[in-house]
C-alpha cells in the first residue's frame, strides 16, 4: 500500500452502488420502442470458440423492481424496450443473465444497455452507446462481464456529448497497449478530464497490477474515438480478492499524482482456465467538476460587420469566432434561425413563429457566396444599397428581405443547373427531402396566394404527397427555388460551425417549443398538434396577463404513436449544425399553457395536461358551488365604473346587457376577446378604445374557473391569480380562503408526480437521439418534479440572477448554481444589466447592498464598475457555463457601451408584436481590436479558470 501523503490519497475506499429512488424512475411504460440513433449492427464471419456470455450489473434494487437488457441483437429485443432480455435476481445489489452461444448467433458487435422497471412499470434505461460487446475478441470459451450502470445524471456523461469529445476536449491520447500476452482480467473505466501529461493507471495487491507501485503502475490504453481506458492483465497467480485503484499517472514526472477516491474496489471473481472477466468500473472516482467555460449569446441578425448586408448573416459567425478566440470564450449561442417567412412584413423577426422547423432563414444568406466570383458584378450593383442598410442602428428587415429575394430570384436561372448537378447538393436533397419538399411547395403557395394561412388557399389546402409532386413538375423552378436557397444557406452555416470547431469554439443553437399555425409542418402533418388551442405562458412579473404565443400545441398523444418522429428529425437536424441546444421552455414538455383560440391574453389559458378539479371536490370543502358565479365573467356596477370612469354608461349600452340583480353579462357578439379584438380593429386607434378593448378583455377574464372541455359541467380548470380578480374578492372571507386553498391545491400539489411522468415519457427518448450537449430554459412556474427530471437526464438548467427559483428570495446569487447549469445576467427575454439598473431603484437599491454587498445609496445609473462586478459573479460561479449577451460585456467598458441601454433590448416577452430589430452598434472588426477591452476580458476569464 501506498503511504498517505498531500500528493497522494491512499486507496482504501469502495465505490459506492448506484441506488434506486423513487424520485429517479418515475418515466415511461416499458412498452415504448425506443431505437437508438448510434447503434449499429455488423455482421461477420470470424468464428469465435466462445460458447457462454454472462452479464452481470451492479445496481441496488428493492422489492419489485426487475432489470433486463436491450441492443441491437434479437435475444436483446432489437432495441424494442418491450422485447427487452429478463436478467435474473442474484442479491439486492447484483442481478445477472446467462447466454448459451451455442444456440445463439450473436452478432458482432452488439451494443447494448440494461433497464431498470419497477413496480408501477414505468422505467429507466441506463445511459451511453458505449457498453459493447464482440465475441471475436475473446479466445476463451466463457466471458464474464461485470457492468456499472451509468445513471443518465451523472455530470461525468456531460464530457462524453458532441462538443467535448470533437472541439473542447479533441486532443489525442497516444497510449501504448501494454496488455497481457494472457489475459484473465480486462479493466474498462472512463476518466473525462485528464490535462496534458496525464494518463490513466491502475494499481492492486496483486503482483500483475505491480502491487501498488506508483513509479510504474500498468499504464491503460484507449484508442482515441474510444470513451473506455482499459488494459488486459493475467491474474491467474493472484490471491483473491484483489484490492485495486485507478490513478493519474504524470508521464513527465513519472509517478502517479492523485489515486482515485473512496475505498479500494474489490475483485473476487477469478478466471479459470477457460474463462475471461470484463470488469466495467464506470466513472472514476474523482472530481469532475473543474472544467468550466464561458460563452457570449447573440442572436445572428443582431451580428454587425463592415460587409455584411443591413443584418447580420452565417459569414458573420466567424468574426464572433475569432473574437471569442482572441479572449478565451469557448461558445457562441444564438437565437433560431429557422424561417420565419409568414407575410413578408416586419412581423417575420419574430424568430420563434418557424413557418419549418427544418429551413434556415433566407435572411442570414451571405449573397456574395452565392454570387462567387462569376457574377460579383451583378452584386455590385447593390453596393450602394448594401452600404445604406449596413449604417443603420438597427436591422430593417422589409427592405432586407426584399433586396436578397430580388437577388436570389435574378441569380437563380445562372446557376441552377450546375447547381443542382453537384454530388453535395444530391447528398443534401435526399438527407433532407422529407421536409424541403413540403417546404418549398409551402413557400410557393404562400405566395401565390398572398397569404400562409393555408385554410384560406384556392387549392392545396390540404397536404397531398403526390398533387405536390405534380404541381412541382408543373412550376419546376419557381418552386425548386426554394430547394436551392436552403441548400445555399446549409452550406454557409456549415462552414461558420465548422470554422468554430477548427478554432476550438462550439456553436449552440435554440429550439423553439413552438411552429407557426401557418407553418409547413402544421400544413402537411396537422394531426400533430391541436390547431384549436394556443401556446403561451402564465401571468409572471415580466408579463402580468401572460404570454399568448400563438403556436398550436402539441398532440402528444399522436407524436407517441411513431415514436416522436417529428421531435427526433428535429433533433438530428439541429446535430447538423450545432454542438449544443437550448430547448426552448423546457416546461413544455411536463405541462403547456394551453389557451383557446378565442382568446387574446395569455391569462385565458391553463395548463394540459392537468388533473382538474372535479365537482364533488367544492362540496367536500364546503363550497357552495353555482356554474354560471364561477364560469362566467362576474360584472357589476361597481366593477364597471371601476374599469370604465366616464366611458361606463357607453360600455353599458353598447357592450353589456343588464342581467337583472345588479348584474351584467356580456352582448354575444363581444362575449370573447378574439371577437373585442376583431371589433377594435376597424375602430380609429386611439386612446379612448385602448381603454376601453383592455377593460372588456379584463371583464371577459374576470373568471374563477374554466370547464374543462366536454366534462358536462363536471370537470373545471383554476384561472391563473385568481386572487387578483374582483370576482373572488366578491366573495365572503370564508369562500375566498376555501377557494384559495383548492386553487393552491390544484397549481402546487396534485399534478407534479402527473407532470414528471408526462416529461419522463418524451424527454429521455429524444435525449437519446442526439450526443449534443442539451440545456433546458426551465423558467417561469417552474414545479418541484421540474429539477428532479432534470438531474435525472443530465441537462443544463438555466439560472438567472433577475429570477431567482427560491420564492423565498429576490435574487439568486451565482455562487449557489449547481455544477450542471448555465448562469447569465441577463437574455434576450429581458432588459440588460444597464437597462434593468434604471426600471425599479427600489429593487436596484436593494441588489446594491445585498448582492454586491455595497454600502449607501447606489448610483442613479449601471456605471461601468457594476457591469463588470456582475460579470465577475458569474465568471465565478461553480457552474459549468458563464454565458453573456454581448451587451452585458461591453457593458464593462465605457468607451464600448451604447450611449441609451434601452437600445440594447431585443425582445419584449409582453409584447406579441415586438419588432426583433436589435444589432451591435460597432462591427466586429473593430471589436477585435479593441485591445484594452479585449486583454481585460481575456484575463479575467484566464483568472476564473474558464
Amino acid at each position: 500500500m501506498p503511504s498517505k501523503n498531500k500528493a497522494i490519497a491512499s486507496p482504501k475506499n469502495k465505490q459506492k452502488l448506484p441506488k434506486s429512488n423513487g424520485n429517479l424512475v418515475k418515466s415511461i411504460p416499458l412498452k415504448q420502442n425506443i431505437k437508438n440513433k448510434s447503434t449499429k449492427t455488423i455482421s461477420t464471419k470470424k468464428i469465435s470458440k466462445l460458447t457462454l456470455v454472462v452479464f452481470q450489473i451492479h445496481y441496488h434494487t428493492t422489492f419489485g423492481q426487475e432489470l433486463f437488457i436491450t441492443g441491437n441483437h434479437e435475444i436483446f429485443g432489437n432495441n424494442n424496450l418491450s422485447k427487452a432480455l429478463p436478467m435474473h435476481y442474484l442479491n439486492d445489489d447484483w442481478w445477472s443473465v446467462s447466454l448459451n452461444l451455442t444456440a445463439i448467433n450473436l452478432t458482432n458487435p452488439v451494443t447494448y444497455n440494461y433497464v431498470l422497471k419497477n413496480a408501477d412499470g414505468s422505467i429507466m434505461q441506463d445511459w451511453g452507446n458505449d457498453k459493447m460487446f464482440d465475441t471475436s475478441a475473446f479466445k476463451t470459451k466463457e466471458v464474464l462481464i461485470k457492468d456499472a450502470w451509468n445513471f443518465a445524471g451523472y455530470h461525468q456523461n456531460t464530457f462524453y456529448t458532441e462538443p467535448f469529445k470533437k472541439v473542447l476536449f479533441n486532443h489525442i491520447i497516444n497510449t501504448n497497449n501494454i496488455s497481457a500476452k494472457k489475459i484473465t482480467h480486462l479493466f474498462k473505466i472512463k476518466v473525462p478530464i485528464l490535462q496534458a501529461d496525464e494518463i490513466v493507471c491502475i494499481s492492486g495487491s496483486a503482483k500483475a497490477l505491480k502491487n501498488w507501485d506508483s513509479k510504474q503502475p500498468l499504464l491503460m490504453h484507449k484508442k482515441n474515438e474510444e470513451d473506455f481506458f482499459y488494459i488486459g492483465v493475467d491474474l491467474s497467480k493472484s490471491t483473491f480478492p484483489v484490492a485495486y485503484k485507478y490513478a493519474i499517472y504524470n508521464t513527465k514526472e513519472q509517478r502517479i499524482t492523485r489515486y482515485e477516491d473512496g475505498d479500494n474496489r474489490l475483485l473476487y471473481d477469478e478466471a479459470g482456465t477457460n474463462k475471461t472477466v470484463v470488469i466495467n468500473n464506470g466513472f472514476i472516482a474523482l472530481p469532475a467538476t473543474q472544467w468550466k467555460g464561458a460563452g457570449v449569446a447573440i442572436p445572428v441578425f443582431s451580428l454587425r460587420s463592415e460587409k455584411s448586408f443591413g443584418v447580420g448573416e452565417f459569414d458573420d459567425i466567424k468574426l464572433l469566432v475569432d473574437w471569442n478566440k482572441k479572449i478565451g470564450l469557448k461558445l457562441i449561442q444564438l437565437l433560431p434561425v429557422n424561417d420565419t417567412t409568414a407575410t413578408h412584413t416586419w412581423a417575420d423577426s419574430y424568430p420563434y413563429a418557424a413557418i419549418s422547423a427544418f429551413a434556415l432563414h433566407p435572411l442570414y444568406l451571405n449573397l456574395k457566396q452565392v454570387a462567387g466570383k462569376k457574377y460579383l458584378h451583378l452584386l455590385n450593383k447593390l453596393e450602394e444599397e448594401r452600404k445604406k442598410l449596413n449604417a443603420l442602428p438597427s436591422v430593417d428587415y422589409e427592405a432586407v428581405m426584399k433586396i436578397k429575394t430580388a437577388f436570389i430570384q435574378q441569380i437563380f436561372p445562372l446557376v441552377s443547373k450546375t447547381t443542382f448537378a453537384l454530388k453535395s447538393y444530391k447528398e443534401f436533397y435526399q438527407n433532407n427531402k422529407q421536409w424541403l419538399v413540403s417546404y418549398a411547395a409551402f413557400s410557393y403557395l404562400r405566395d401565390e396566394n398572398k397569404t400562409a394561412n393555408f385554410n384560406e388557399w384556392k387549392t392545396h389546402q390540404t397536404y397531398n404527397e403526390k398533387e405536390i409532386e405534380t404541381l412541382i413538375e408543373k412550376k419546376g423552378d419557381a418552386i425548386k427555388i426554394h430547394f436551392f436557397t436552403q441548400y445555399q444557406l446549409h452550406l454557409q452555416l456549415k462552414q461558420a460551425t465548422e470554422y468554430a470547431h477548427k478554432n476550438g469554439v462550439i456553436i449552440k443553437g435554440d429550439i423553439p417549443i413552438g411552429i407557426c399555425k401557418n407553418s409547413a409542418d402544421a400544413w402537411q402533418q396537422p394531426e400533430l398538434y391541436n390547431m384549436d388551442m394556443q401556446a403561451g405562458a402564465p401571468p409572471d412579473d415580466f408579463a402580468i396577463k401572460g404570454q399568448n404565443w400563438g403556436f398550436p400545441t402539441y398532440n402528444w398523444k399522436k407524436m407517441k404513436e411513431d415514436g416522436y418522429t417529428w421531435w427526433k428529425q428535429r433533433f438530428e437536424q439541429m446535430s447538423y449544425y450545432f454542438d449544443a441546444f437550448r430547448i426552448d421552455h423546457i416546461l413544455g414538455f411536463f405541462r403547456i399553457w394551453s389557451i383557446p383560440t378565442n382568446a387574446v391574453e395569455g391569462i385565458m389559458g391553463h395548463f394540459v395536461p392537468a388533473i382538474p378539479v372535479n365537482i364533488e371536490e367544492f362540496s367536500l370543502r364546503n363550497i357552495l358551488f353555482d356554474y354560471n358565479r364561477y364560469t362566467n365573467p362576474f360584472i357589476n356596477e361597481e366593477i364597471v365604473l371601476q374599469l370604465f370612469d366616464n366611458d361606463a354608461e357607453y360600455v353599458k349600452q353598447e357592450f353589456l346587457k343588464y342581467d337583472g340583480f345588479d348584474k351584467y353579462v356580456l352582448k354575444p357578439e363581444y362575449d370573447t376577446q378574439k371577437k373585442v379584438e376583431i371589433y377594435f380593429a376597424t375602430l380609429t386607434v386611439n386612446e379612448r378604445n385602448k381603454k376601453i378593448k383592455t377593460g372588456l378583455f379584463n371583464l371577459i377574464s374576470n373568471v374563477i374557473l374554466f370547464e374543462e372541455k366536454n366534462s358536462n359541467r363536471k370537470q373545471f380548470h383554476f384561472r391563473f391569480a385568481i386572487h387578483t380578480t374582483s370576482s373572488f374578492k366578491n366573495f365572503d372571507e370564508q369562500t375566498q380562503k376555501q377557494l384559495h386553498d383548492l386553487y393552491v391545491n390544484y397549481y402546487f400539489r396534485r399534478q407534479d408526480d402527473f407532470w414528471m411522468k408526462e416529461a419522463m415519457q418524451k424527454l429521455p427518448a429524444l435525449k437519446r437521439v442526439t450526443n449534443m450537449l442539451v440545456c433546458g430554459e426551465d423558467l417561469g412556474l417552474v414545479s418541484s418534479c421540474v429539477p428532479i427530471v432534470m438531474k435525472q437526464l443530465g441537462l443544463l438548467s438555466l439560472e438567472i440572477q433577475r429570477m431567482p427559483k427560491d420564492a423565498n428570495k429576490e435574487f439568486f446569487h451565482p455562487n449557489n448554481a449547481p455544477y450542471l447549469s448555465v448562469v447569465t445576467p441577463s437574455t434576450h427575454d429581458m432588459s440588460t444589466i444597464r437597462d434593468w439598473w434604471e426600471e425599479d431603484k427600489n429593487k436596484t437599491q436593494r441588489f446594491y447592498n445585498n448582492e454586491l454587498e455595497k454600502q449607501g445609496e447606489a448610483p442613479q445609473h449601471c456605471e461601468s464598475w457594476i457591469s463588470e462586478m456582475i460579470v465577475m459573479q458569474h465568471l465565478h460561479s461553480p457552474a459549468m457555463w458563464s454565458i453573456f449577451q454581448l451587451q452585458d460585456l461591453m457593458g464593462i467598458d465605457d468607451t464600448l457601451k451604447r450611449e441609451n441601454p434601452t437600445d440594447e433590448r431585443i425582445n419584449i416577452p409582453a409584447n406579441p408584436k415586438n419588432y426583433w430589430k436589435y444589432r451591435m452598434h460597432l462591427p466586429i472588426e473593430k471589436l477585435l481590436k479593441e485591445n484594452n477591452f479585449n486583454n481585460k476580458l481575456k484575463q479575467a476569464i484566464t483568472n476564473s479558470n474558464r
